[in-house]
């Protein structure tokens, strides 16, 4: 299953290259501590009086509204996140990892600052962000006409798909969007799932997360589910703990970036962190680590 899910996830990618959900947190340990920068002694100097014997307007250093060096300041980088595998997920110990997970710690550790995971309601990640619950959301999220408009977004790094989630002794029954009609579905709240559904016009039920979907689709409350094809790959199938679902119709194709606030100089800063950490492979080795390498977008 999870080579059938590449194998689409690939030809996502390749058809790109040629058309070019606040609640529990978790540090990681900080990479390098940092101090912030020593006040210039000129600050508390007071304005010099023009000829006329008024003192010139003050105007406020650019630096006053910048997200980098707001998070440099505070030495920790706040990042939104659902439990989501193979994006971000707990181990046994109780530690953030995951694709997203890991890259995040990286890009952190080259901003040298620590980062601090928090799980959020999905639905309400625009406004975790404005309010400064959070610094950025990296979870997976797909880059809609919404998410861009609302957020400072980062360059796509990673391909993915909506696909419905059916019990595997059904799934012949349902291979196609026309066999669709009838079902009633379990999706994210907020999600590109969700938004799928309601453009087919099917019968839904949102919950808080994806995995609440695939419980939901297990205990029979609801026909199917619609998530995202990298969790599908991980969490769905044999050798799972939903050995008994599977994924049929893949909905759409779409892709992956991480969010900031808007007008946000951070997204700037790791876009040119995807560069150099594809160009090092690094990023390559984090994404085999949790098998979504056939969908990491080449970065340029």
């Amino acid at each position: 299953m999870k080579k059938l899910i590449a194998v689409m996830l690939a030809g996502v990618m390749t058809a790109a290259m040629v058309t070019g959900c606040g609640g529990k947190t978790t540090d990681t340990n900080a990479p390098a501590d940092t101090e912030a920068p020593a006040a210039d002694a000129a600050d508390d100097a007071a304005p010099a009086e023009t000829d006329g014997g008024e003192a010139p307007a003050e105007t406020e250093s650019p630096a006053a509204d910048s997200d980098l060096t707001y998070v440099k300041d505070k030495g920790i980088l706040v990042v939104g996140i659902t439990d989501f595998e193979p994006m971000d997920y707990q181990d046994a110990d109780g530690n953030w990892i995951g694709f997203d997970a890991e890259l995040a710690a990286a890009f952190a550790k080259s901003l040298g600052v620590s980062v601090e995971f928090v799980e959020i309601e999905w639905d309400n990640k625009i406004m975790e962000l404005d309010g400064k619950t959070i610094d950025c959301v990296w979870n997976g999220m797909t880059l809609t006409d919404e998410v861009l408009s609302s957020m400072e977004c980062s360059n796509a790094y990673c391909n993915n798909a909506q696909i419905v989630i059916v019990p595997a002794d059904q799934a012949e029954n349902y291979q196609d969007v026309e066999s669709l009609s009838g079902l009633h579905f379990a999706v994210e709240n907020g999600s590109a799932g969700k938004t799928q559904v309601e453009t087919l016009g099917l019968e839904f039920t949102e919950v808080s997360t994806q995995s609440n979907a695939l419980m939901e689709v297990a205990a029979k409350s609801c026909d199917a589910a619609v998530i995202d094809s990298l969790m599908a790959a991980a969490m769905v199938g044999e050798g799972t703990s939903y050995s008994d679902l599977t994924y049929t119709v893949p909905l759409n194709n779409e892709e992956y970036g991480v969010g900031f606030r808007k007008g946000s100089d951070l997204a700037e800063a790791l876009n040119a962190f995807f560069v150099s950490s594809y160009a090092d492979g690094s990023m390559m080795k984090i994404a085999e680590t949790y098998g979504v390498q056939a969908a990491v977008i080449e970065q340029k």
